[in-house]
């Protein structure tokens, strides 16, 4: 199955915290789809680390530090039900 609506979009939702990814729910992708996803998850993560925060703003690093973490996390699962899945992506 396709993904429903953008898939930056979709990178942006797991940043924020709006949906999470779990090997169940991964079984509707295929493995373009996946790395599509992974790729929109990279330009996420890369325009995260483009951001410029003051030193003494501590809750705007937080956060930053959490989506990046929570961008991460989504692309090990990935890669893992790949990997387990000997899909290609």
């Amino acid at each position: 199955m396709a993904i429903a609506g953008s898939p930056k979009k979709l990178a942006q939702d797991i940043a924020d915290g709006y949906m999470t990814l779990s090997p169940p729910m991964l079984r509707r992708y295929t493995g373009a789809d996946m790395k599509i996803m992974i790729n929109n998850i990279a330009m996420i993560t890369r325009s995260l680390r483009q951001l410029t925060i003051a030193q003494d703003d501590a809750l705007a690093i937080k956060q930053r530090n959490n989506k990046m973490s929570r961008l991460n996390q989504a692309t090990v699962i990935i890669r893992s039900y790949c990997k387990k899945r000997r899909i290609p992506c």
